[in-house]
């Protein structure tokens, strides 16, 4: 009798942790069936699509780099020989210290490090004040504000250009001429609407609690900001920084147009100005020396991008 109790009850607990493990998975959304997922046929199936899919977007990611890399490396004879080589039949390192000499990529990456960290300067001063603005001081007709700041993205880049030309060409009201300066690159990036919505975004999510304690212990708008509310927001400064200064890097249009001193010249403009004259196999090596910034700064901040973008403040 004994022993059957002892089963009855072992009987109805496994039930129990049975139905719980049921209605935990039933809480869980996922694209396959947990029950699915628990079987060794469907745990294979979904192993094997995982790891091809990662493999495949691996390909598609890495794989253009990989090629650029190894095109430096090769004789200009390999690089245009079709079909091609996957792996340089002899490895020329020398490749780069001619493209970093020929090409003076030192030069060009001085002027492209100077243009987007002033980029940036401008960036979070006037980006994160009119965030602040449209979050916490609450202005007449912020929404409207913020509304046709959002509009603006609506707008393809390419059809500011020439009203963007035109005003650098001849700056309204001062009468000056902003071509070859630094200023043509800085003015049109100081607002940027997708970075104003990303801050006012997280300084949303800051409780006004906060600002209260603050404006009692006498502490103005500006003292407010610069002491509580910028510790606080370092992760989304950071992303905005790091789209400021990638933004300026990667642009090729606008400083064709606005910078045509050579000496003055961004390092895509530069290296796409000295391309005619130089091998294929130096041309290559000079475009992976270009790219190896913005991909450490990738590499570098990477949790900083996604905990930027998924911030949501304190919680109180």
């Amino acid at each position: 009798m004994a022993s059957n109790a002892f089963v009855s009850r072992r009987r109805v607990s496994g039930q129990r942790r049975a139905e719980r493990r049921a209605a935990d998975l039933g809480r869980q959304r996922t694209l396959i069936s947990p029950a699915q997922l628990a079987r060794p046929r469907g745990r294979t199936i979904y192993w094997i699509v995982f790891a091809v899919v990662i493999a495949l977007f691996t390909v598609a990611f890495l794989g253009p780099l990989y090629w650029m890399v190894t095109g430096g490396l090769k004789t200009t004879q390999e690089v245009v020989q079709s079909p091609p080589t996957a792996f340089p039949t002899s490895v020329h390192t020398d490749n780069y210290s001619r493209a970093w000499t020929v090409m003076d990529l030192s030069r060009l990456l001085f002027n492209t490090l100077y243009y987007a960290f002033g980029a940036l300067a401008f960036q979070l001063l006037f980006d994160v004040a009119a965030a602040y603005s449209l979050s916490k001081l609450r202005p007449i007709f912020g929404k409207v504000i913020l509304g046709m700041m959002l509009a603006t993205l609506m707008i393809p880049a390419t059809v500011l250009v020439v009203p963007q030309y035109l005003t650098v060409l001849d700056v309204p009201i001062v009468q000056r001429n902003l071509l070859n300066s630094p200023w043509a690159i800085w003015l049109p990036s100081v607002t940027n609407a997708f970075n104003i919505f990303l801050l006012k975004r997280f300084f949303d999510s800051i409780p006004r609690e906060l600002l209260d304690a603050a404006a009692i212990d006498g502490a103005s708008p500006l003292r407010t900001l610069r002491s509580v509310v910028l510790p606080i927001s370092r992760p989304i400064l950071g992303v905005v920084s790091i789209f400021a200064i990638v933004g300026v890097w990667k642009d090729f249009l606008w400083p064709m147009l606005t910078l045509p001193d050579p000496s003055k010249q961004t390092l895509n403009v530069g290296i796409y100005s000295l391309a005619s004259g130089v091998p294929e196999n130096v041309l290559i090596a000079a475009l992976t020396i270009a790219s190896i910034p913005t991909l450490l700064i990738f590499l570098l901040f990477q949790r900083n991008i996604m905990s930027g973008l998924t911030a949501g403040g304190l919680k109180g």
